[in-house]
């Protein structure tokens, strides 16, 4: 009898301790390494910042945020590379490392000159960002949030204020996007691909010498100490997304997904505001310091709108798909109509 009570006791104890195990387990919170070329310390590391800390006292145990800023995992490309393989889980990215995800994110981003306000850019998201998430989702990583950083404008060292001026520069492109420097060079340009933690050091010893830029990124960059000339020219959307595994985020309790989602959308807003009144301000601050902006008058619009609008045959279907290309185009024709009827 004795022996039988101390097999039950023995019995009883085991599985107490299992379940201990298996409940601390399962509240133990995520860990998660997110990497990003944002600079440490700007606004949008300090957003993600707030978002880890508001992971960290989630429900359920909540997950462990970690931030790699400044670029320090490499580029978009190898970011998305490192989440592949599990160094990263999560990274905050611009459409050209979402596009080593999904191609058709460059309908967002990819388009030099189609979108002519800010209020086009968010209703293009709008109609194409739920599509989009899907793709990605089916490619395994879930869309934290959507940003983006106002308009890419161009810095040169020289003023630039004719397509042929652009032509005579040796321009920064994104390394690893064969296709975007072919097109680039059959239009008569010269394009020199790089990573983004090489424009200013290359700007300095002349390899490069024209950036485009988002301002806030210039500002924060240094761009405009080697690049001292800014074309006022809306050229495209600088478009993004912070990512985050499947894997990874199906590891999430459920109660600790939703607070998750939840601040991650949050922080997604915050960021899109900050870096679009930054750029305005960015402008400013540079002007300050030396920076020349050089308007551009309706008749050299045209010139670049006609120069731009011609390479668009080879920007359909190499760097923007083409049916996603087909959907931006007839999405902006429709919303232009129903602008033009409204103000009448």
């Amino acid at each position: 009898m004795t022996k039988h009570r101390f097999k039950l006791i023995s019995l009883i104890l085991s599985i107490g301790l299992w379940l201990g195990a298996a409940l601390s387990s399962a509240a133990a919170p995520a860990k998660v390494r997110l990497g990003t070329l944002a600079p440490k310390g700007s606004s949008s590391y300090k957003h993600l910042l707030a978002m880890g800390e508001k992971w960290r006292n989630a429900p359920s145990g909540g997950a462990q945020l970690t931030i790699y800023a400044d670029g320090t995992m490499g580029g978009e490309a190898d970011m998305v590379k490192r989440m592949r393989i599990g160094q990263l889980q999560a990274g905050m990215l611009t459409a050209v490392g979402l596009g080593e995800i999904e191609p058709a994110v460059a309908g967002l981003q990819n388009l030099p000159l189609m979108f002519r306000t800010l209020d086009e850019v968010d209703y293009i998201g709008e109609k194409l960002q739920p599509m989009l998430e899907k793709r990605l989702l089916a490619k395994g990583f879930v869309v934290l949030f959507w940003a983006d950083a106002g308009w890419v404008q161009y810095f040169s060292k020289e003023p630039v204020l004719h397509p042929d001026d652009l032509k005579k520069t040796r321009l920064f492109v994104w390394a690893g996007h064969p296709d975007e420097v072919d097109i680039f060079k059959s239009a008569g340009f010269n394009p020199v691909p790089l990573e983004t933690v090489d424009i200013l050091p290359n700007l300095q010893t002349g390899l490069i010498t024209a950036v485009p830029a988002p301002p806030f990124v210039a500002l924060a960059s240094q761009i405009d100490g080697p690049a001292p000339n800014m074309l006022d020219l809306n050229w495209a959307p600088l478009v993004g997304a912070t990512v985050i595994t499947k894997k990874t985020w199906d590891s999430f309790l459920p109660a600790s997904r939703e607070a998750a989602m939840q601040a991650a959308r949050a922080a997604g807003k915050l960021v899109k505001a900050d870096n679009r009144r930054e750029s305005v301000e960015a402008v400013e601050a540079m002007k300050k310091r030396g920076l020349k902006v050089h308007p551009v008058k309706p008749e050299m619009e045209r010139a670049w709108r006609e120069a731009t609008e011609a390479v668009y045959p080879k920007i359909r279907g190499r760097i923007v798909p083409a049916d996603i290309f087909d959907e931006v185009t007839r999405l902006l024709k429709d919303y232009r109509a129903s602008s033009e009827g409204t103000k009448k």
